[in-house]
């Protein structure tokens, strides 16, 4: 086994491990679509409409919890010293605890979507969208969590501090991600051009937020 794909087993193993910290993103995620259908009240029309950026906010908020761990326990054991004194490449490493975090975190919630999104009346067209689009853009908000993490590592309650860091950079994704479904569901045509451009969001996050990912934990260790 490479060292990146062992880095991205150690990292799904330990968000399953350390505190519940991936279960604790599902339940949340549950929790949040579960209780709309009782704020919002029995329109089911409505459910339909709002069911798609409900997803998908439930998905990115869930998706923040945990960053603070992401790199907090390299930083206490001197891993992060040991990588680079190593050579080994900085953006390698943290795209590794990214990939990670996203199969701990990422992927069991945008599988549990599609389940929950029947509570919200959505159609199987609406369904498949919402799936297609979440694969496509959660791992652009895994990226942008990762140079979240890296920022507050080591700080005390950094998570709370690498959400609200996190928060207005993953809004494009949240945007373009629930236009898609939205389109999808009106007309297929315009379904396109906001997936596409989602698409090309995780393309660029998963090159730059490495890097930037990289230098931030090299400056806290400076």
């Amino acid at each position: 086994m490479s060292a990146f794909a062992a880095l991205i087993v150690q990292t799904v193993a330990a968000s399953i491990r350390a505190g519940g910290g991936a279960l604790t993103g599902l339940l949340f995620f549950l929790t949040v679509v579960s209780v709309i259908p009782f704020g919002v009240g029995p329109d089911l029309n409505l459910l339909a409409r709002i069911g798609p950026a409900v997803l998908w906010i439930g998905v990115l908020l869930s998706m923040l919890l945990g960053l603070d761990r992401l790199f907090g326990q390299d930083r206490e054991d001197g891993g992060l010293e040991l990588v680079i004194v190593s050579g080994e490449s900085m953006p390698l490493f943290v795209l590794a605890r990214a990939c990670g975090y996203w199969l701990a975190h990422g992927l069991p919630i945008v599988l549990a979507a599609p389940v929950l999104g029947l509570i919200l009346n959505l159609s199987p067209l609406a369904l498949g969208a919402v799936t297609l689009t979440l694969l496509a853009g959660s791992p652009a908000l895994a990226m942008i969590g990762a140079v979240g993490g890296a920022l507050t590592a080591g700080l005390a309650r950094g998570g709370m501090l690498a959400a609200i860091l996190v928060l207005p950079l993953s809004v494009p994704v949240l945007i373009f991600g629930v236009a898609a479904v939205n389109g999808a569901i009106a007309d297929p045509d315009p379904f396109l051009a906001p997936f596409l451009i989602m698409c090309a969001f995780t393309l660029f996050s998963a090159v730059l937020a490495p890097i930037a990912g990289a230098a931030a934990l090299r400056l806290g260790l400076d």
